[in-house]
């Protein structure tokens, strides 16, 4: 299985239809379990997703690319969102654009574009979530999406999640959640770098 930027442009979307109903609640509630609120969240999310896109452009040798991208404070809800999505949807055109001989520093291991699609998915739609449970909303991607992630990034316990929701899966596989008759997973990291590879 393997990881596109068109699944990269699907967990955008399911972002956008999970939150863009919901940027006229109040984004300073805090955003699930984590200590940002709503709004800091989708902002860490941008630039995210942007310094994923800079790593495979500028493919700095053994570090990230020096830049921090940020809302204008005085964005709305809405907007703090567009800025998410456009960072999700620039990734998407990178990683089709970028060969996939090509590997870029992460600290899980230089990954090629498929790794930074998967990493970027991840991203999406656990902070989303996270945003999501922040507001009271549900989000709610979709499942062979979620499985082929846990498939490039979590090889070492993907195969045994067969039985499990993926999306559920995904989630246990970066601590999010417990499935029942499996240890928490305390310490936890995906794998960039490709498969066999």
């Amino acid at each position: 299985m393997t990881v596109t930027a068109d699944d990269l442009d699907a967990a955008v979307s399911t972002l956008d239809a999970a939150l863009g109903p919901a940027t006229g609640a109040d984004w300073s509630l805090p955003a699930g379990p984590l200590e940002w609120d709503c709004w800091h969240t989708a902002e860490h999310l941008g630039d995210t997703l942007l310094s994923y896109a800079a790593q495979l452009v500028a493919r700095p040798d053994g570090r990230y690319a020096r830049f921090a991208a940020v809302a204008d404070r005085d964005a709305s809800a809405g907007e703090v969102l567009e800025f998410s999505d456009a960072a999700g949807r620039l990734l998407a055109l990178v990683v089709r654009a970028t060969p996939s001989n090509v590997r870029a520093f992460h600290p899980s291991g230089r990954a090629d574009p498929e790794g930074f699609a998967a990493m970027g998915c991840v991203e999406t739609l656990l902070h989303g979530e996270d945003i999501a449970r922040g507001l009271g909303v549900a989000l709610d991607p979709s499942r062979p999406l979620c499985a082929r992630v846990v498939a490039r990034l979590f090889p070492d316990v993907a195969a045994g999640l067969a039985d499990v929701d993926p999306w559920a899966a995904l989630r246990w596989c970066a601590g999010r959640v417990e499935l029942p008759g499996r240890p928490h997973r305390d310490r936890w990291q995906w794998r960039g770098a490709p498969i066999g590879g």
